[in-house]
C-alpha cells in the first residue's frame, strides 16, 4: 500500500468557483510551471492587470502559489506555480447528495447511477481524510484491487454479482467493524470497459 502522486480536493465552495472559470482554468494550466503576470499576459493575449487580478484569485483560493522571484526589464516580477499535486473538485460540491446506509442497501446493483453517486462519495471522504492525514503527517492507508473480467450473457453478470455477494458477506462476517477495530469501508463496482460501447457490445452493456 503506498500513496500515489499528491491530489489535491477542492471542497470549499469559493476556491471550486476559482477553478472553475475559463480565464481561470487557462492560468492553471499555464501555470503548471512558473510563470509571471507578465509572461502570462504576453502568452494570453491579456492585460496584465487583469491577470494579476485572477492570480490574486487563486492565490487566495489555495490554488497557486509563489515559485520564486526573477529579473525582468528593470524590474523583479513575482513568479507563481499550480499548488503541487493533481487538482480535483469535490463532487458533492457539483450536487451529488449523500447516501446513507439504508438508502445504498435499497439502490439496484445494477444501476449506473448508483455506481456514480458511490464512486463520488468515495473521492468525497478519501480525499478529506488523506488531506487530514497530510496535516497530521500522517499516511492513510488505502488498499485497491483491480482485475479485467468478461461475461457472455447477463445471465452470466447476475451469476457473478451474487457470487461476489456472498463472497464478501462472508469475509465482512470474519472482520466485524465492531469495538476498536480500525474500521474501513470496502466498495465493489464494476463497468464496462471504455472503448466497449459498440456494436454487440453496446448491447450487451446496456441489456
Amino acid at each position: 500500500m503506498t500513496e500515489g502522486d499528491s491530489l489535491n480536493l477542492v471542497g470549499d465552495p469559493m476556491a471550486a468557483r476559482a477553478a472553475l472559470s475559463p480565464l481561470r482554468r487557462r492560468l492553471l494550466e499555464h501555470l503548471a510551471e512558473p510563470a509571471s503576470a507578465a509572461g502570462l499576459g504576453d502568452a494570453l493575449g491579456i492585460p496584465r492587470q487583469r491577470v494579476r487580478h485572477h492570480l490574486k484569485v487563486l492565490e487566495q483560493a489555495g490554488l497557486i502559489v509563489e515559485a520564486g522571484q526573477r529579473q525582468r526589464r528593470g524590474f523583479v516580477e513575482k513568479l507563481y506555480a499550480v499548488r503541487p499535486g493533481a487538482m480535483m473538485i469535490d463532487p458533492m460540491l457539483l450536487g451529488f447528495p449523500s447516501i446513507d446506509r439504508d438508502r445504498r442497501d435499497k439502490q439496484d446493483r445494477h444501476s449506473a447511477e448508483h455506481l456514480v453517486r458511490t464512486a463520488a462519495r468515495m473521492v468525497h471522504e478519501v480525499g478529506r481524510m488523506r488531506g487530514e492525514a497530510e496535516r497530521e503527517g500522517r499516511r492513510l492507508i488505502t488498499f485497491t484491487m483491480e482485475a479485467d473480467i468478461g461475461f457472455a450473457s447477463p445471465v452470466e453478470l447476475d451469476a457473478f454479482t451474487a457470487r461476489l455477494t456472498r463472497i464478501l458477506g462472508d469475509l465482512a462476517q470474519d472482520y466485524p467493524a465492531t469495538g476498536d477495530r480500525r474500521q474501513f469501508r470496502l466498495t465493489a463496482t464494476g463497468h464496462p470497459t471504455v472503448g466497449t460501447l459498440s456494436g454487440n457490445n453496446e448491447r450487451k452493456a446496456v441489456n
